[in-house]
């Protein structure tokens, strides 16, 4: 039988013949179109229809993975999403409503975009001028604690993006913290009033952000400066404070001791007095007849005149 013949046309690349063909063998086409036919001494055709080896089958996969991972990866079509973080998709100008948790996430630009939002505890720290009741201007350091409620994050990009510190929180944060001490004298700030002022603060910021996707866990006021007149007036005052309280101190402590005078002399007056109602005529006679006694006992010579009466001693 004879063999047949395949004409085949591709394109030789030359001006005079651009598109010639050529007849070829059954053979050499399956060549062409990657198959192998060689045949061995005994059998017929080994070539693709030939089984491969499992092992090698398992290897060839495992690198293919490992070829377009790394090729999905180096095209920038993969993204890393940490802990601390949310993935939002974005498809075609449209946020999803549900967020990525953390791991390898893919994507495919420009179809849909994966951007992360940041989840964890911010400590944004501000210079603010706070007015008070009197009218004065204190200036202050303030800490604001505040994260993005992961639930949430959807809602934060399609309300004010990335930009939100500068966008949102800031703006709530310096009307908030305005209203809440102009309700305060200036030297509230210095006293135990300044956790009243941090909490309302807070509350009042929770109040407006908490439904935007933020919470904000705390306000600290830090490094309050008071306007220089002011601040000698409040030491001027309370060293005047300290001063009567100082007073008060010894005016208690004279009346006590003026106190104590007074008990120790009605003690004396009352021992006087019960001294003098006990001495009667016949306890003084008792009292010279022990005298004579003793002087009796004495070795030293004495000379005594009485009559019965108290005795009185003359000198030799």
């Amino acid at each position: 039988m004879k063999d047949k013949f395949v004409m085949i046309g591709f394109a030789t690349g030359t001006e005079h013949q651009p598109n010639a063909a050529r007849l070829l063998h059954p053979k050499d086409a399956r060549s062409l179109c990657g198959q192998d036919t060689r045949q061995d001494e005994t059998g017929p055709n080994v070539g693709a229809g030939t089984s491969v080896p499992a092992h090698r089958r398992r290897g060839s996969v495992a690198g293919l993975a490992f070829i377009v991972s790394a090729a999905v990866v180096s095209t920038g079509c993969a993204t890393v999403i940490s802990q601390d973080e949310v993935g939002v998709r974005d498809t075609f100008g449209n946020l999803s409503q549900a967020t990525s948790g953390a791991g390898l996430k893919l994507f495919l630009w420009p179809v849909w975009d994966i951007t992360k939002v940041s989840v964890r505890t911010v400590n944004l720290e501000v210079r603010a001028s706070l007015p008070s009741q009197e009218g004065l201007t204190i200036e202050s350091d303030v800490s604001i604690l505040y994260r993005v409620l992961p639930e949430l994050a959807p809602k934060v990009l399609a309300d004010v993006g990335l930009e939100y510190e500068q966008g949102l929180i800031l703006p709530v944060f310096r009307s908030a913290i305005a209203d809440v001490t102009a309700r305060y004298v200036a030297k509230d700030m210095h006293t135990g009033k300044r956790a009243e002022i941090e909490a309302a603060v807070r509350n009042r910021m929770s109040d407006l952000l908490r439904d935007r996707g933020f919470e904000i866990e705390a306000v600290l006021l830090k490094s309050i400066r008071l306007p220089e007149r002011l601040s000698a007036s409040i030491e001027q005052r309370l060293q005047a404070e300290q001063d009567a309280k100082r007073m008060l101190f010894v005016l208690e402590e004279e009346r006590r001791e003026a106190q104590r005078k007074v008990i120790e002399a009605e003690g004396v007056r009352d021992a006087q007095k019960t001294l003098a109602d006990g001495l009667t005529p016949e306890v003084l006679k008792f009292q010279a007849i022990q005298a004579l006694e003793q002087l009796y006992k004495s070795e030293n010579a004495k000379v005594v005149i009485t009559d019965g009466s108290p005795a009185v001693l003359l000198p030799q």
